[in-house]
């Protein structure tokens, strides 16, 4: 059975942090492959304004282009309306069955993923690799893990992981009031970012 690694998100746009998460995650699980699926509209984001699905694919390649363990994958970009985990992985358990899946996710997902939609069918489903961070006290992260476990049958393991301040939020911030990025997002998406005036 191939384990593929799975990196959700809107990446708007991806960043180092994104990267080096799923970097860790392949080394700390010995993981065939890591996939980065950008989503078309998630749920929780119908007010966000978010960069066309064209460009949030072209800065993944861009980022993942020397590694031959990374890939991307448009399937959510395929689906009409609003777009949910539980959906995407029933579809890939679907397709390949060789495969075992572990979505990765943050550390303040796995407060929440109990209100995911459908969250009993998903952890029925699939596993979960959690990054865990410096301000998150791990006893109480792993305490959580083991109530969905109990709860739900849920198969949560741990990615430690540095607590690092990057998100998207703030780099679309800097871009727009014209702040350097350098060091929060790969030399050739800030290059790219620059040249199509994305954010500002």
């Amino acid at each position: 059975m191939k384990k593929i690694g799975i990196m959700g998100g809107t990446f708007n746009p991806i960043h180092n942090g994104h990267l080096l998460l799923a970097e860790r995650a392949y080394e700390a699980y010995a993981l065939d492959q890591i996939i980065f699926m950008p989503t078309r509209q998630p749920a929780y984001k119908v007010d966000t304004e978010i960069a066309s699905e064209e460009i949030r694919a072209d800065m993944i390649r861009m980022s993942i282009a020397n590694k031959s363990y990374f890939h991307i994958s448009t399937l959510e970009y395929e689906r009409e309306g609003n777009t949910y985990t539980i959906d995407t992985m029933e579809m890939l358990l679907e397709k390949y069955r060789d495969c075992i899946f572990y979505f990765i996710i943050g550390a303040d997902s796995l407060f929440q993923l109990e209100h995911w939609h459908r969250a009993a069918d998903l952890m029925k489903i699939t596993h979960f690799l959690v990054a865990t961070r410096n301000f998150e006290s791990i006893e109480s992260m792993k305490a959580q893990a083991e109530k969905l476990r109990q709860k739900y049958g849920a198969n949560i393991a741990f990615i430690p992981f540095p607590t690092m301040e990057i998100s998207s939020s703030n780099i679309r911030k800097r871009c727009k009031e014209q702040l350097s990025i350098s060091y929060l997002v790969p030399e050739n998406v800030e290059a790219y970012i620059k040249e199509r005036k994305l954010y500002m």
